[in-house]
């Protein structure tokens, strides 16, 4: 279960296809740690920015602008503008989850005998990953900065793990998964 999420989109009219005397208020959001997409019911009055951090546990006194989770969605669901934000939202995620995105470079494993879990990085090729093995056997990464100086073809590990937990949101079917649940 999420504890917060990310508002992707804030629809206060509603979503376009329902019938007007059903419409109600909908917020989509980013799950922060297993990335699940969420269709939120607001509270009355509640008023939301793209971006905005919310809570969405089961505590329901700590939740100061959301009624509900109503359900969990696909990519496919989402609207244009909440697919246009999802990588700058996600690469915040990432930024502020740090730590943890290093140690997966730290300790990522083989999946198979001719298939390594870094390899499933869109962008990053046999080389980098041979790179990043052989740098970690040394010291383990200490942060993304750390990453880019002792692997010089390595730029920008973020986007990369944003580009990775885009695939697995938009292909429901991925064989293995990396970071969404």
């Amino acid at each position: 279960m999420e504890e917060f999420a990310y508002v992707l989109d804030y629809l206060p009219q509603g979503l376009p296809d329902m019938k007007k005397f059903h419409r109600e208020p909908v917020v989509y959001a980013i799950g922060e740690s297993e990335f699940k997409i969420l269709e939120i019911a607001p509270l009355e009055d509640a008023d939301f920015t793209i971006g905005e951090r919310i809570y969405v546990g089961k505590e329901k006194e700590k939740r100061d602008k959301v009624r509900a989770v109503k359900r969990r969605v696909s990519y496919d669901e989402l609207t244009h503008a909440a697919k246009e934000e999802l990588p700058y939202i996600l690469e915040e995620i990432v930024r502020r989850e740090e730590e943890k995105f290093v140690e997966f470079f730290n300790t990522a494993q083989p999946i198979t005998t001719r298939l390594h879990s870094l390899e499933l990085l869109p962008g990053l090729g046999k080389k980098t990953m041979w790179a990043i093995l052989e740098e970690r056997k040394k010291s383990p990464f200490t942060s993304f900065s750390d990453l880019c100086e002792r692997v010089p073809t390595l730029r920008h590990p973020e986007r990369l793990i944003v580009k990775r937990i885009i695939q697995e949101l938009e292909n429901t079917k991925e064989k293995y998964r990396l970071f969404v649940r």
